[in-house]
């Protein structure tokens, strides 16, 4: 007998259930990572995700908590299955870019779950990755301005960190001997390892209540549903080829006006998805990985999916993605790549959108900020204990067909929060003199786009800086006749009240007294603005 559908339609009742059954796990794992980490960004930004993977690594189901990260995962699952034999009480830790890893800072768990005791391949695996405050490297935060990969921090291929539920203390002393902040990387990690076990747990306790049988039996039907959902958008576009062309502001080496290009070929229900005609790999750290743009295209694709579409690898399975190698979006090994998780996400994402509207004109929002607006702040406190932090800085969101864009959000590949301005005066010697909303700066449209942000911070003590930001020479883009969101702009006014313009890519230091500001840009507007007196207002 076939289920009953679901109101609307969209999914049957029984995967409905079982959908919310592996959500609900994987934010149970998130919510445990948040609540016993120790960094600000993860406990208050959430810089973090959470999944589950079949026996054989595909993504069951994950947490709502940042895309750049879960697109990606998978390819960390599989290398670490390809490198390692894992047992039962084992977990793998993976960074590397080549290894399914995006930058450095964002740490993954790997872990595999055994059900029936018969050794083997396990059941299920259960993956969760955080962005830690330094990785070691050439500078505090590990998000440097250079030229190869080596000076970004520790790179780590798959390697045990448990085994048989014990520490392997080398791995753990190699970490922790090559990072600014031991202390508190050790306890970040320490809550990665528990979300990893209350994953289990629930896991556990689900096929207890319900069977193995039958939860592998939802997982496989939630893949597939989620496939034909694809197949079903893509088979409402007309067939043919749509493509669009952006650029990232400069690398900071010296290399401006990076192209990112894609072109989408549409046809009977599945879709091609080439960039070919993008840059060459850069010489500064704005370098992707094919595992970032997985990520990108994941996004996009769920973003045009109704809302309670699964979220698993079924979404891709309708789809090609073609990268060309050596490019920026599948650079040589050794290629930095720290804003390329970032800030080239962004604008990949930026790319499918502007092909998309084409495609689904009356559906694809105009361009949001488009930037992270990565800020990594360094020191030593009054008593002489390090301190490293890394944030984000939210922006506008693009308008869309159904209003206008959101104000102060992070958009697109980022789902992160703002640190709230108590939890980062508490934590490090500087002061928020000013968080506010960016007047004007979205761009006018029917629907216009969200303002920026402007945040400025005071140093209390001295503070190593870094910037690594986009959208500071060219606005995000509206559509359909709506008008540019305005540029970012970032600045430094010196305790003497000297101020100074401060590239989109730079390095740098604080006096006490010095305040950096982050203006960030607005999103795009949205359709041609009414005239006063018009009868659609």
């Amino acid at each position: 007998m076939t289920p009953p559908e679901a109101p609307g339609g969209s999914l049957p009742l029984d995967l409905g259930v079982f959908r919310d059954l592996f959500v609900a796990l994987t934010e149970e794992m998130g919510a445990v990572l948040q609540r016993t980490a120790h960094s600000p960004n993860i406990v208050e930004r959430r810089d973090y995700s959470c999944a589950l993977y079949s026996a054989d690594g595909r993504t069951v189901a994950m947490g709502d908590h940042m895309p750049v990260h879960l697109g990606s995962m998978p390819l960390s699952v599989g290398a670490v299955r390809e490198a390692l034999e894992p047992g039962p009480g084992d977990v793998a830790i993976v960074n590397d870019p080549s290894a399914g890893g995006t930058h450095l800072p964002d740490l993954t768990l790997v872990q595999g779950v055994w059900l029936d005791g018969k050794g083997g391949p396990p059941a299920y695996r259960l993956a969760n990755r955080a962005h830690h405050a330094d990785v070691g490297g050439r500078s505090a935060g590990s998000m440097p301005l250079t030229e190869d990969v080596y000076e970004e921090g520790v790179v780590l291929p798959p390697l045990r960190l448990m085994a048989g539920g014990d520490r392997v203390e080398p791995v753990w002393r190699h970490v922790l001997a090559n990072v600014r902040t031991p202390e508190e990387r050790e306890g970040d990690l320490a809550a990665q390892l528990a979300s990893l076990a209350t994953g289990e747990r629930r896991l556990r306790a689900m096929v207890e209540r319900y069977g193995r049988e039958r939860v592998d039996a939802m997982g496989a039907k939630l893949l597939a549903h989620s496939a034909r959902l694809v197949g079903e958008l893509l088979g409402s576009v007309p067939d043919g080829r749509y493509s669009f062309e952006d650029a990232l502001d400069g690398d900071g080496k010296g290399a401006r006006d990076l192209r990112i290009a894609v072109e989408i070929e549409v046809s009977g229900g599945e879709a091609r998805i080439d960039f070919d005609g993008t840059a060459r790999a850069s010489g500064g750290p704005l370098n992707a990985n094919p595992a970032v743009v997985r990520s990108a295209v994941f996004y996009v694709i769920r973003a045009f999916l109704d809302e309670d579409a699964p979220a698993n690898d079924g979404i891709l399975d309708p789809v090609e993605i073609a990268i060309p190698e050596g490019s920026l979006l599948d650079p040589p090994w050794g290629s930095p790549v720290a804003a390329g998780n970032v800030e080239t996400s962004q604008r990949v994402v930026d790319a499918l959108l502007g092909a998309l509207s084409g495609a689904l004109p009356d559906r694809t929002p105009a361009a949001s900020q488009g930037t992270m607006n990565n800020v990594t702040l360094g020191g030593e406190r009054g008593d002489g204990r390090p301190f490293t932090y890394y944030e984000t800085v939210a922006g506008g969101a693009g308008g869309h067909p159904e209003g206008p864009g959101a104000p102060g959000v992070h958009t697109h590949m980022t789902n992160s929060l703002n640190t709230p301005i108590e939890a980062l005066e508490r934590s490090l010697p500087v002061r928020v003199a000013r968080y506010r909303y960016r007047g004007g700066s979205g761009g006018a449209g029917r629907h216009p786009g969200g303002d920026g942000l402007v945040r400025e911070i005071e140093a209390l003590a001295p503070v190593e800086v870094t910037i690594l930001s986009e959208r500071r020479e060219r606005g995000p883009w509206g559509l359909g006749g709506g008008e540019d969101g305005r540029p970012g702009v970032n600045r430094v006014v010196r305790a003497g009240g000297d101020a100074e313009s401060v590239p989109a890519k730079s390095a740098f230091r604080l006096k006490p007294g010095d305040r950096l500001i982050v203006e960030t840009p607005g999103g795009g507007g949205w359709g041609e603005a009414e005239a006063e007196g018009d009868p659609r207002s």
